[in-house]
């Protein structure tokens, strides 16, 4: 397949999430000069009207949907009538108006929740719609399997090179800290880092630390979805791991050495692990050639440096910055 003309029109949807930027600063690393992106005030991607308007006008040889609303479970349990519409507008209006304005290769990200609850591990994809959901996110898995089935639909019906990938849990660059709102690693990191801080003899992290799970490197993700805009043409989508999974007992420990923390490490075995084991079946992504670069030590020591950048710009300009 022919590589990506540098000078090819390449809209990026979502460009301020974690996600959408990693695919920004690599673009950028790989010269590609014509980069779109458009701010959620600039363009609501739930207006059918105003996504047609900027595709005709624009008309981006690429697109990259990175763009969601994204929650954690609370959020998901508090406003599942949000997260169903919204998501399900920004996936079908964005693919549809890529589709009818000449857009030569799209790229849809979707979400490990859409798999079964219990699909047999490691999850192929030929899992999805095999068995009932994680209630706790039902809404937004049912929009992203909207998605992903709109660009295979689109790829088989029409024979437009639009493709889809499943990434496994991230972190790093850009991600959210929120003590309450966060996923594993950022949550853990940001709670050893204050313990440090605060010379906390002992953190009690919940559960029992048996659960397993794969984690990858926010831009070796982005890294992978270039490959994917080069090398791939199916209309299932594929899935976008490491391949590789660690207990959280070993990810504590681990996010305590990059932290510094020194004191002792608990588990609370009174609080719910979740799901034992959550790894995906990357094995046609790494046969096609590709694997991820970054290992889990090494992604972490990013993170942390990007994480304590971040607490120096927010007390030097308290209120303009946040992590």
């Amino acid at each position: 397949m022919k590589p990506i003309d540098p000078r090819a029109k390449i809209y990026v949807a979502g460009h301020r999430g974690m996600v959408g930027s990693a695919m920004v600063r690599l673009l950028k690393n790989k010269g590609f000069e014509n980069v779109i992106t458009r701010t959620s005030s600039e363009l609501n991607l739930t207006r059918q009207a105003e996504v047609e308007s900027f595709f005709q006008s624009e008309k981006p040889d690429y697109v990259f949907v990175a763009a969601a609303k994204v929650g954690g479970i609370i959020a998901n349990r508090n406003d599942p009538t949000g997260f169903l519409y919204d998501n399900l507008m920004i996936a079908s209006n964005v693919i549809r108006a890529a589709a009818e304005s000449g857009t030569e290769k799209l790229l849809f990200l979707g979400s490990s929740c859409i798999f079964p609850k219990h699909a047999e591990q490691p999850i192929r994809e030929s899992s999805i719609l095999t068995g009932a959901l994680e209630p706790t996110n039902e809404a937004y898995a049912i929009a992203k399997i909207a998605g992903l089935k709109l660009t295979e639909y689109y790829n088989r019906q029409y024979g437009k090179r639009f493709i889809s990938a499943m990434p496994p849990n991230l972190y790093g660059y850009g991600d959210n800290f929120h003590l309450e709102n966060s996923h594993v690693i950022p949550g853990l990191m940001r709670r050893l880092h204050e313990a440090k801080l605060a010379s906390s003899p002992e953190f009690i992290a919940w559960g029992t630390g048996t659960p397993l799970r794969e984690f990858m490197f926010v831009d070796d993700l982005a890294d992978g979805c270039f490959f994917l805009l080069q090398n791939y043409e199916e209309p299932l989508f594929i899935n976008l791991g490491s391949g590789e999974e660690i207990s959280i007992h070993a990810l504590v420990h681990q996010l305590a050495e990059v932290v510094g923390y020194q004191g002792r490490i608990a588990f609370d075995s009174s609080k719910p692990d979740g799901t034992p084991r959550k790894l995906m079946d990357s094995s046609r992504i790494h046969q096609l050639g590709w694997h991820h670069n970054t290992s889990l030590r090494e992604g972490l020591k990013l993170t942390y440096e990007w994480y304590l950048r971040g607490q120096v710009l927010r007390l030097a300009s308290p209120g303009k910055t946040s992590v």
